[in-house]
């Protein structure tokens, strides 16, 4: 009989324990996740994506009860169509005319910011090719009349290309824009002289520049000094109907932010970090390269994260206007549309 009372306790505390376990725990308000939830994450293979994998490969998202999976784009576009047909649920790529016409739609919301231009850090590179600077395009100066490649019409390189003109003194129209659709067939098209100019991120410049490909031969963060490039986006329903999950998934992100520009940015978390960071980044970046020659990429590339993947909500306005002047997006679609501003610290 005391066998079976004790066999009896047993099974009650287990089943004490588990319904304890159950139980959300609440802090401050907020309840965490009891259980993990699968996202699917978009991504492309930049280091400036870096805080995503940071958070995964240091267990951010697992801390924050996500389990991550990870889907890979060579476009900005096609990811928000993933993020509007529900195959992803939160993306980090650039504002684009078809973001924001999904917006418009009620499908999609920018929630955070990613990576931006900063003056003194060498950010998106204007580059041409070897042929093109043969022929004296050696200045953003000088490119009108040439041939400027972009994935799509719509896409952040059309929009880079147009703050470039404007300051240089001519329009974007006076560019021979060339849509190529994936960002590895404008490197084959700008290496083989196709194209004569484009605008990328430095990890991709500097090393197309350091095999004599292409030259750089200036800096967007001249031309556009605010340019919030990339944003964190979800859909709509998402966005209004998940809230908990999202602000685990925000929190997470920015850790692994915050670790990348400390280690590769401002450099203060020393050279041991750097090159624990560097070697994690070169799991999703470069990785046909050997590391020795991924590294110097990747450090190179570094560019700076929004804290807190704060947004400036005052650039994605300006943006917004220049997609509408430029009649790739309808003209009454309002920044309420596009950004939920509830997330994350705008300015």
């Amino acid at each position: 009989m005391r066998a079976t009372r004790s066999a009896f306790g047993a099974v009650a505390r287990r089943a004490l324990l588990a319904a304890l376990v159950a139980v959300p725990a609440v802090t401050g308000g907020a309840s965490l996740a009891s259980a993990t939830d699968t996202i699917k994450v978009g991504a492309l293979r930049f280091a400036s994506h870096a805080a995503s994998f940071i958070a995964f490969e240091r267990g951010y998202f697992k801390e924050a009860g996500l389990d991550v999976e990870f889907e890979f784009f060579q476009a900005a576009q096609p990811m928000a169509v993933a993020i509007a047909s529900g195959d992803i649920d939160y993306g980090i790529t650039a504002i684009t005319g078809g973001l924001i016409n999904l917006a418009d739609k009620g499908a999609i919301k920018v929630i955070g910011g990613v990576m931006h231009e900063e003056k003194g850090i060498d950010g998106s590179a204007i580059v041409v090719s070897d042929a093109a600077f043969k022929e004296g395009v050696t200045s953003p100066a000088k490119l009108k009349g040439r041939s400027f490649a972009i994935t799509q019409a719509g896409s952040s390189f059309h929009y880079m290309a147009a703050r470039i003109a404007e300051k240089e003194g001519f329009t974007v129209a006076d560019m021979k824009l060339t849509p190529l659709q994936k960002v590895p067939n404008v490197i084959a098209a700008l290496k083989s002289g196709q194209v004569d100019a484009w605008a990328i991120v430095p990890h991709i410049a500097k090393a197309l520049a350091g095999g004599g490909a292409v030259h750089i031969i200036g800096w967007v963060n001249d031309y556009a000094p605010d340019y919030q490039v990339t944003t964190v986006f979800t859909s709509a329903d998402i966005a209004a109907g998940k809230r908990d999950q999202t602000e685990r998934f925000l929190t997470a992100f920015a850790k692994g932010a915050a670790d990348f520009n400390a280690a590769l940015v401002d450099r203060t978390a020393g050279e041991d970090e750097a090159e624990a960071v560097t070697k994690l980044i070169h799991k999703y970046v470069y990785t046909t390269q050997p590391y020795e020659k991924a590294s110097v990429s990747i450090r190179n590339g570094a560019i700076r994260l929004n804290e807190g993947a704060k947004l400036n909500v005052t650039n994605v306005a300006d943006q917004l206007a220049w997609f509408k002047a430029e009649g790739l997006v309808k003209s009454d679609i309002g920044i309420d549309g596009l950004v939920d501003p509830s997330y994350v610290e705008t300015y």
